[in-house]
């Protein structure tokens, strides 16, 4: 896909660019499935109309936001304060959780997190509990009601070094925590900071990590060793490894049988079998970072950093069927998908 390339998505109209659009307050047209974008050069959440690529609304935010969960009924965004544009920038970075009503396509509260700084990785559990990652003091938070909190409800120590991303159990009661400069992961408790941590060392430069849809097993990229890592996600114990090409920067679950591997040095996508084995690659005009899935088709929406754009990758066919360009360094991503 080329920028501004118009292109057709499975099953829908052609695809134009999100950025040639007005940005309309009336939101997205009946019918259409909507993609919320986290920009983080651009400082600001775009929602974009799928089918079209049109940018119906985008919500300005303090300097650097990155990462983005949903809760449930897809009522709220929790976006986390970075502060600073990667990891390796200093500063001190923001200390905040931003609240968005995706009903309203607005900022309705900010979340003071301070003295808890460069709030990074973002999660959510079955009983829509807010978790967010201070990557400055190695700290994950908790909020139990994150619609109304004004504060941290729950903090525990992250046990490693620059603490970057985190997976996390479905009912919240385990968290896998990497730290980027103890080149480790952590399993802690969110609701239990007595239990003593188990901490792993699964290669260097552990950043992202996935569990298994049975949650038994932790598969983690280690991007300077050029790893894919199986780790047991009760005994913190390395069970398997396969060195990988280029720079496995994030890892993903697609099914009981895949994972989804962004390369941001081959500016691939990789589709790996859960036992490790390649199974398949896809080469991107951009470099792949975040991606999010569609909850009821095989489509994965994939942002691209350097070409401001979004690529559209159908996961069956595994080919790009669609895409739109956005605002500044996308990163993460939401489906809100149609009522219709």
């Amino acid at each position: 896909m080329t920028r501004r390339t118009v292109l057709m998505a499975a099953g829908a109209g052609p695809l134009t660019s999100g950025l040639t659009a007005t940005a309309s307050a009336t939101g997205g047209a009946a019918g259409s499935d909507v993609l919320v974008v986290v920009e983080k050069s651009g400082h600001a959440v775009g929602f974009y109309e799928v089918s079209s690529g049109r940018l119906s609304r985008r919500v300005a935010l303090p300097q650097y936001p990155h990462e983005m969960v949903v809760d449930s009924r897809r009522r709220f965004a929790y976006v986390g304060h970075y502060g600073v544009r990667m990891s390796a920038s200093v500063g001190e970075g923001g200390s905040a959780v931003f609240v968005i009503d995706l009903a309203e396509r607005s900022l309705v509260r900010t979340i003071d997190t301070r003295p808890f700084h460069r709030i990074h990785g973002m999660g959510i559990d079955d009983r829509d509990r807010l978790y967010a990652l201070s990557e400055e003091k190695a700290v994950l938070l908790g909020f139990d009601t994150p619609a109304t909190d004004q504060a941290p409800t729950r903090a525990v120590p992250a046990h490693g070094l620059k603490t970057h991303l985190f997976a996390l159990s479905r009912d919240g009661e385990r968290a896998f925590v990497t730290g980027l400069l103890s080149h480790t992961v952590s399993l802690v408790r969110p609701h239990d900071a007595s239990v003593p941590p188990l901490v792993v060392t699964p290669g260097q430069l552990p950043e992202s990590s996935c569990l298994s849809r049975d949650e038994r097993t932790l598969y983690v990229g280690a991007r300077r060793s050029s790893a894919l890592v199986a780790v047991d996600a009760r005994t913190m114990k390395v069970v398997q490894s396969r060195t990988v090409d280029g720079d496995p920067l994030r890892v993903y679950t697609v099914d009981d049988e895949r994972l989804l591997v962004t390369d941001i040095v081959g500016r691939t996508l990789t589709l790996y079998s859960t036992t490790l084995r390649r199974i398949r690659s896809l080469r991107l005009e951009g470099i792949p970072a975040a991606v999010s899935f569609h909850p009821h088709r095989p489509l994965a929406y994939v942002s691209q950093l350097d070409t401001d754009s979004v690529a559209v990758v159908d996961l069956d066919r595994f080919s790009v069927v669609g895409g739109f360009d956005t605002g500044p360094e996308p990163d993460s991503s939401a489906l809100l998908p149609s009522a219709a």
